[in-house]
């Protein structure tokens, strides 16, 4: 039986009751904490910054999954590690030293990740997935909650599955944007191993529940 992470997307709780919520998280079966940090360049969004960050490590419990969709992450490595992430995860088309960056982010103790963009072809990580702790494959175009799913992401998590297998590589595979009951056992038969959740769970009569209900589902696969 496969143990599929579920990791709630705090972009998706309200920051009127932060603590609240981060105490559900804290209390239900999810696993991770998914925090985006967004600059307003990457993407055409702006996400909390540093003091929120600082807020939500300060209460969270669990592993702490940051994902940068930023134009420079390299110098925000350091005030990651320290702020208490345990993923750090940033996006291929950012990194034009993309080896020395992962290398950077496991030096300060936290686990490497690459992001993709709906339209980044997962065939350019085969020279770098044994340096790769997870990819996060963005099924949805990166910026705002509550859109639709693009179906071509099984299609993707599959090719991503085979290069990992043809590397001996341990990489986890990442799904972000879209993901509710409909789609998960789905995507967890094609090979992800990480589900993100952010409106699914936060907008849910019964966050804890949804969660609960995420988890079964995906673990009978």
């Amino acid at each position: 039986m496969k143990n599929t992470l579920i990791a709630p997307s705090v972009l998706s709780a309200d920051f009127g009751n932060l603590q609240r919520d981060i105490e559900m998280i804290n209390s239900s079966e999810a696993d991770w904490f998914h925090v985006d940090i967004m600059d307003g360049v990457f993407v055409p969004n702006l996400s909390f910054g540093i003091p929120v960050v600082e807020a939500i490590t300060r209460h969270a419990k669990k592993t702490i999954d940051v994902h940068l969709m930023i134009v420079n992450p390299d110098p925000y490595i350091k005030t990651f590690a320290q702020l208490g992430a345990n993923n750090l995860t940033v996006h291929y088309e950012t990194c034009t030293h993309l080896h020395r960056t992962l290398q950077a982010i496991k030096a300060e103790g936290m686990k490497a990740g690459i992001a993709l963009n709906p339209h980044t072809n997962v065939e350019l990580l085969e020279d770098i997935i044994n340096d790769t702790d997870l990819v996060c494959l963005m099924s949805v175009n990166p910026g705002f909650g509550g859109q639709s799913f693009i179906e071509r992401t099984y299609d993707k998590i599959r090719k991503l599955k085979e290069i990992i297998v043809r590397n001996g590589a341990s990489t986890l595979i990442e799904i972000d944007g879209g993901v509710s009951d409909k789609n998960a056992a789905q995507l967890v038969e094609a090979g992800a191993d990480v589900l993100v959740a952010g409106n699914y769970v936060f907008k849910a009569e019964d966050p804890v529940k949804t969660v609960a209900h995420l988890k079964k589902i995906t673990s009978n696969q």
